[in-house]
This record gives C-alpha cells, structure tokens and sequence, in this order.
C-alpha cells in the first residue's frame, strides 16, 4: 500500500468510527456514558468523536436516510437475538459476482466493531477463511497494549485464501499484538495423527491457550457443495452430504453443527486441529462475521449455540436473519 492509499484508508476508517458513534447517539437516542461503556472509552473521548462528526458533516451525511434505517435494522436484530451488538454492512450480495465486494466492504465494517469490542490485556482468537481475510486486510494500525492473538485452526492453504496463520499474523501485526500461531496442520491424515499432534507438549500448550480467550473473532460457512471445506479440499462432497442427513446447518472452526448450534461428530471433525465450539462459547466476547443470506440458518445457529454476543453482517443476511428470526 502506498502511502496515499494508506492516508485513505485511516481516514475511511475514521469517518466510519465518528458515523457508528453518530449513529449510537443520534439514531439510536443513547447517552454519552452509555456510548462510552460499550466502545469501552472514557466519556471524554466520546464527546469529541460527536464534536468531530459535526465539525466533519458526518451527522448531516451519515445519520438519516438508508444509514438510519440500517441502524434500526441493527438494533431489531439486538433484540431479537440477545445480542450485545450489531454491525451491519450496507451491502447486498445475493450474486455470486458481487460476494468479493460485499466481502471488502463488510470487512471494514467488522475491522470497526473489532476494535470497538477489543480492550486492552485481551487475548483474542482469530479464525481463517475469506471473511477473517477480508478483516485482517481492512485493519487499520491501532496499537493496543498487552493484548494476545491466537491462531484458531492450524494451518492450511486453499485456493481462495492463504495459509490460515497469515490472518491472525497480519491482525496481530496491525494492533502491535503478539501473535500466538498454532504450530500444526489444521487437519491431520488420520485421527491417531491428529492425536498424537495435539499431545505434542507445545501444540497442547497453544490449544490449551484456546481455553482461556477474552474475544473471538471467526465466521461461519453454510454446507453447501462449494463450502470453503471441500473447497480447501478438507472434506469430500459425500462427507458434506452425509453431515446434512445428520441435520448439520453450518461449519465453524472445521466442525458441523446442528440448528441449535451443537456439533455434530462426523469426518473430518476427529482429524481437526484447531479450537472447540466450547472454546468459543467460553470467550468472553464472541464476534462472528458473515456474509450472504445464503448462511442465515449457519447464522443463526451460531447464535443459538452459544457463540457469539456480536455479529457484523452485511444487509441481505441482517434481512433474512431478521424475517428468520
């Protein structure tokens, strides 16, 4: 990135943090303090960020019209889902055509509400796959102190994305974070291998570091025959089929899970190396990032499961989410 690209890019995304503050205080009616305990900064700071956003013309662009009735959007799908956030990307992308660009710009969404729901000291895992790819590339450097990065599945490379260290490398790299990267293929040839991976001292240590997360950041494919799975060529199409007999909606951290959001245990789960779904319902903080109506049920059953207490979503999948729920 050169450097007038990179001055752009800091000032896209602070426009977009002054707008979602804006829209907190003027679309949503809550108080300074009230905007202050969820982003997690002093009340000072938040009275300057609305003094930027007037001085800007942020309020008068950005608060009303389609943004204003995204944001009503996030706060029906709060309510409905129990959640403690909601993100949502002004995006559809129903074409497979679109789904690159949806992907960038709900990137810079979740890039947001990732640093919005991060506080200093925390240990955060980081998932793999086009979505987290999207993140990690829309992170902006924001230098947060004392704060861990962890690698949730174990390496792998597919066609459409690098290798699954490279995006919590780079999210680590943006915040001055140290990176912990999970020294083990994400999944093994046979369970026995898989095995005796993970009773290796320093993958047992890295895994046992997945136990104790203050935030998650992941996303979640639905089953169908072109999931990012059997495209990284992590599973066969007849394992795929035989997991949706089993009733399974989605695919998280390499595993299946049913519509309330529980495992299912079928191939390949008993050769996967990475966190546990207990792993993330243990986080503190779970934010999960999708993209497409086509993984509303996947969606939902995260939630349902236990999963996540913030979500970023782009307009399609916050609609359908919302008619579903």
């Amino acid at each position: 990135m050169n450097k007038t690209s990179g001055t752009l890019a800091k000032d896209q995304d602070r426009a977009a943090r002054l707008a979602h503050v804006a829209l907190l205080y003027y679309g949503e009616g809550l108080t300074q303090s009230e905007i202050a305990k969820r982003l997690q900064v002093s009340r000072v700071t938040v009275v300057n960020l609305l003094r930027e956003a007037r001085d800007q013309g942020v309020v008068e662009i950005r608060v009303g019209g389609q943004q204003l009735k995204e944001n009503t959007l996030a706060r029906r799908l709060r309510e409905a889902y129990g959640l403690q956030d909601v993100y949502i990307s002004d995006t559809f992308s129903d074409q497979p055509k679109d789904r690159a660009a949806s992907l960038r710009q709900l990137g810079r969404v979740a890039a947001t509400a990732f640093l919005d729901s991060i506080s200093p000291g925390d240990r955060v895992g980081i998932a793999w796959g086009e979505t987290i790819l999207a993140v990690a590339d829309a992170m902006p450097a924001t230098p947060i102190a004392d704060v861990e990065i962890c690698q949730l599945i174990g390496s792998m490379i597919s066609e459409r994305v690098p290798a699954s260290e490279n995006c919590a490398i780079r999210i680590a790299s943006q915040l001055g974070a140290q990176c912990y990267t999970l020294h083990a293929p994400a999944l093994a040839s046979t369970e026995e291998l898989a095995r005796l991976f993970r009773s290796e001292p320093a993958i047992s240590a890295q895994l046992d570091r997945l136990q104790r997360l203050d935030m998650v950041a992941y996303s979640i494919g639905n089953v169908s025959n072109d999931t990012h799975l059997v495209a990284a060529g992590m599973a066969q199409t007849a394992e795929l089929r035989a997991a949706r007999d089993a009733g399974a909606v989605g695919i998280v951290c390499c595993r299946y899970i049913d519509a309330e959001g529980q495992d299912i245990d079928l191939a390949p789960s008993d050769r996967v190396i990475a966190a546990s779904t207990d792993d993330l319902r243990a986080a503190k903080r779970g934010l999960l990032i999708v993209c497409g109506a086509d993984r509303s049920d996947a969606t939902r059953a995260a939630i349902k499961g236990g999963m996540a207490t913030h979500l970023c979503v782009d307009t399609a999948l916050a609609h359908a989410l919302l008619d579903a729920s």
